[in-house]
């Protein structure tokens, strides 16, 4: 690590920018962890993208310029893998669970995964194709409960979002997306309520991270998977709720 942060150091202003692609779970911990990375490094750049990852997916697929993946699922990353985008093998760096959101004050009462199936409450989820909206429909099949999502949400951030602004009842996210958003409570839209899953009814889930080679910067985009995966980048994804993986 030496060695290539010496060679980091001898290369010219142009070359100092790593782009990183990321789930949209992570982005409030990876705008901590870049700026972190950006102290460490003087003259570094971090350019942060944050969306659902089956985009992020297809973006990378059809030729997007990147120097680090940061997936919600080993699912994901096995497609860029495969792709041969990938310049070392992934590494999961994060785990996670899911949570039920309500709006403030939970007026529909709602205490279980069960509750959901009442008719009148409308429910929010990921699509399919997005790791947490795969993990919501594995964990509601676990539990026995038929429920279909009002729409398809690209992202976790998506269902909080409408959640807040009344669009929805109820909506099933990850944990630290829940734990995010109570931090914002006041911001825009209302409060949420948050309604722990049961551990045997919940999903756990486990964040993939490699270095690219669609990238400029490759030496870059390893030494950030270095700082995501060492003890700094670790101890600020606990901050963020997030469990080790």
């Amino acid at each position: 690590m030496a060695i290539l942060l010496a060679t980091l150091g001898c290369s010219d202003s142009s070359q100092q920018r790593v782009r990183v692609f990321a789930a949209a779970s992570l982005t409030q911990s990876f705008e901590e962890l870049a700026a972190a990375f950006e102290s460490e490094h003087p003259g570094v750049e971090v350019e942060l993208h944050c969306a659902g990852t089956s985009r992020l997916v297809l973006q990378l697929r059809e030729g997007a310029d990147a120097d680090v993946f940061a997936s919600a699922d080993d699912f994901q990353m096995r497609r860029v893998v495969d792709a041969g985008q990938t310049s070392a093998t992934p590494v999961g760096f994060a785990g996670n669970e899911l949570t039920i959101v309500t709006s403030d004050g939970n007026p529909h009462e709602i205490h279980s995964l069960a509750d959901l199936q009442k008719p009148e409450i409308g429910v929010l989820m990921c699509g399919p194709e997005v790791p947490a909206g795969r993990y919501a429909r594995e964990a509601l099949k676990k539990a026995g409960v038929n429920v279909q999502s009002r729409s398809d949400e690209p992202s976790v951030r998506a269902v909080v979002s409408k959640i807040r602004l009344g669009v929805a009842d109820a909506g099933i996210v990850y944990a630290t997306d829940a734990q995010a958003a109570a931090g914002q409570d006041g911001v825009f839209g209302t409060k949420i309520h948050r309604v722990a899953i049961p551990e045997h009814h919940n999903v756990r889930t486990q964040y993939p991270i490699a270095p690219l080679v669609t990238g400029e910067h490759g030496a870059l985009g390893t030494a950030f998977v270095a700082f995501v995966t060492g003890p700094a980048g670790q101890a600020i994804l606990a901050s963020h709720g997030f469990t080790k993986p």
